[in-house]
């Protein structure tokens, strides 16, 4: 067992290995540091410099004359010597002064430029996460008109589903499905969760004519589990079928199950909003005017402090005037 005079020597040999410690971490760690001298002295004795003048330095910075006087006479105990000689109701520069300042504002001038070019690349990129048939049959096939007005942002896309916190992560914008309250984001409704059957017309030339909603439950059902189906023929005054285990085709993205109504597989449940082309083209057809709408809408969204940044707002409004264009289509043609 150690006695009383074993144990303090000991902790004295412990805190001066400590000390030796941390004296060779500062002379390998510290010196650097402490001989630049605090960069509020250096932007008081730059723009006092250039302007050669404690009063208009002050009005630059936001800050008092006797705050700039302090800043560089902090400055001139760490250089050693005086920087201005100081003058009645003026100050010049002194020797050591005139050698310094045009090294200081050179300084300043790689920093501005180093942050603009950061600041421009950051500007020049938009970056977006969005879900997959949102992306494949709205955005992208619109996104050249974002592009031809505004060629100084390039859109870099992203397609998910996972949950987002904009507030934390590299993406710009979010739009994803959802109710719309997000802490800490902002949201714009985009589209209503409205869905209808959908099939190609080649099928109904196969199966004869839908002539009661009734008659889809003899025709092959895409996603035939979906809770759309049950909803969709509980508003059409049908007594829901439940469809027999395997033999239907399951897909998790309404992109997926519109490229196979099309190729004839089936009748798929889907938002009419992302078929116009098809449907215009006549790859697709709408049986009947019964539409369905979930609980939950499309939402364009981004953090709530970065509402302002250009390519932001830019691309916001380009998606909301996009949203505002398809809903007078609708109006006009029905």
């Amino acid at each position: 067992m150690l006695d009383a005079h074993t144990v303090n020597l000991a902790s004295t040999l412990a805190l001066d290995k400590a000390i030796v410690r941390g004296r060779a971490l500062t002379g390998l760690m510290g010196p650097a540091m402490s001989k630049l001298p605090p960069l509020t002295a250096i932007r008081a004795f730059e723009a006092a410099a250039r302007h050669e003048s404690f009063t208009k330095a002050a009005a630059e910075l936001g800050m008092t004359q006797a705050a700039i006087s302090y800043q560089v006479k902090l400055l001139e105990d760490r250089v050693g010597a005086p920087l201005f000689l100081r003058q009645p109701k003026k100050v010049v520069l002194s020797e050591v002064g005139k050698r310094l300042a045009p090294q200081v504002s050179e300084a300043f001038q790689r920093l501005e430029a180093a942050f603009a070019a950061m600041r421009g690349t950051a500007e020049g990129v938009l970056s977006v996460t969005t879900v997959h048939t949102f992306a494949t049959n709205w955005l992208v096939p619109r996104l050249g008109t974002f592009q031809l007005a505004h060629p100084d942002i390039a859109v870099r896309l992203d397609v998910s589903s996972r949950t987002l916190d904009l507030t934390r992560e590299e993406f710009d914008i979010g739009i994803r499905g959802g109710q719309g309250s997000w802490p800490g984001h902002k949201a714009h409704r985009l589209m209503l969760g409205e869905f209808t059957p959908l099939c190609s017309p080649e099928l109904l030339a196969r199966s004869g004519p839908l002539k009661e909603p009734a008659d889809l439950l003899r025709l092959p059902r895409l996603d035939a589990h979906d809770e759309w189906w049950r909803h969709w023929f509980a508003l059409a005054g049908v007594d829901y079928v439940k469809p027999a285990a395997g033999g239907s085709l399951t897909v998790d993205v309404q992109s997926m199950a519109g490229t196979a109504a099309i190729a004839g597989q089936g009748v798929a449940i889907l938002m009419p909003a992302f078929f116009k082309a098809d449907l215009a083209a006549g790859r697709l057809v709408q049986p009947f005017d019964i539409m369905g709408r979930d609980d939950q809408s499309y939402w364009l969204v981004y953090a709530e402090e970065r509402g302002k940044t250009p390519k932001i707002r830019a691309f916001r409004d380009w998606v909301l005037a996009e949203v505002k264009r398809d809903a007078s289509d609708k109006s006009a043609s029905s």
